[in-house]
């Protein structure tokens, strides 16, 4: 588990906030602290802080509770106000205002008291990032599809108004693609339950194999429907990706079965909300899916404006 160089998930640096009006404190966490390969900044009080939070992102705050302009139990209720998944250990004299259990109660995650070994808040953040890790495992249990390995039902509608906010935001295109296996319910009658569901993993795989990890998503949107949701590409683009997953399904010769995608670009309504337009964008790729399916097997259609 997380020891030096701690990390929440591979290749991701665990990011600290460090936040305490003595300098000489904030020096030596801060040595300490980058020393075992943790990335740290810095703030001298409650409010300097929340400017940090506002234009980075943290997985821990370790804070002081004694400081001025704002103290950290104040800091503390903005932090889970804001910005909840992100963790706080409050640090604070033997003369403490606050208790333990009254900092525990605002959403404290830990509790450390001046003075202190720096090993000693070395092993509550140990704790800490332990804590985190599990969560984040059983979360990602929660959002998955246990057959395939993608991105479930449930966690599509998450990301899919997630992506579509932030593409009203920053202007560029999105697409969504449902793509559907032709005669799965013959070959799964046909070969077996065990070879159908092979059939679903692999072309699970040329899904993710086909698209940008990180930045596309990839769900199994139900039964034998994958969907794919293409972020911050042109239509010719978003086309491809679609065409290629057809390419490496019909390289596998899974015979007799083929694969029809829809492919729809999302679309911003004048007098409709965000939830309404990501409805009709589902429709729209769905009526596409239908469609490649009507025209023949291994087709991509493309519905690319509002109706």
């Amino acid at each position: 588990m997380p020891g030096n160089g701690q990390e929440e998930s591979a290749g991701t640096p665990l990011r600290l906030l460090l936040v305490d009006d003595d300098p000489a404190i904030l020096d030596i966490m801060a040595r300490h602290l980058t020393g075992q390969g943790i990335s740290c900044l810095t703030a001298e009080d409650g409010v300097a802080a929340l400017e940090k939070l506002k234009r980075h992102t943290f997985d821990i705050v370790i804070t002081d509770m004694a400081m001025p302009r704002m103290n950290g139990m104040v800091l503390l209720e903005h932090i889970k106000k804001s910005w909840p998944g992100v963790s706080v250990i409050v640090i604070t004299g033997y003369d403490a205002t606050f208790s333990y259990s009254s900092v525990i109660k605002a959403g404290a995650s830990d509790f450390i008291t001046k003075p202190f070994e720096m090993d000693d808040l070395s092993a509550k953040i140990d704790r800490l990032v332990r804590e985190r890790n599990l969560v984040h495992q059983l979360e990602e249990l929660s959002n998955r599809d246990p057959l395939t390995g993608l991105y479930n039902r449930r966690y599509f509608s998450v990301a899919i108004e997630a992506e579509a906010s932030r593409a009203e935001r920053q202007g560029y295109d999105l697409f969504v693609a449902i793509a559907d296996i032709d005669r799965f319910k013959y070959y799964n009658d046909t070969f077996g339950h065990q070879k159908g569901d092979e059939l679903l993993v692999e072309t699970g795989r040329i899904l993710q194999d086909c698209t940008r990890r990180h930045v596309d998503w990839a769900f199994r949107y139900g039964g034998d429907e994958l969907g794919l949701v293409l972020v911050q590409l042109e239509v010719e683009q978003a086309v491809s990706t679609a065409e290629r997953v057809i390419q490496k399904f019909m390289q596998r010769k899974f015979e007799p079965c083929g694969l029809s995608i829809g492919l729809a670009c999302f679309s911003r309504g004048k007098d409709t909300s965000l939830e309404e337009d990501i409805d009709e964008l589902l429709r729209r790729a769905d009526r596409a899916m239908y469609a490649s399916k009507k025209e023949g097997n291994c087709r991509v259609f493309l519905d690319c404006a509002k109706t």
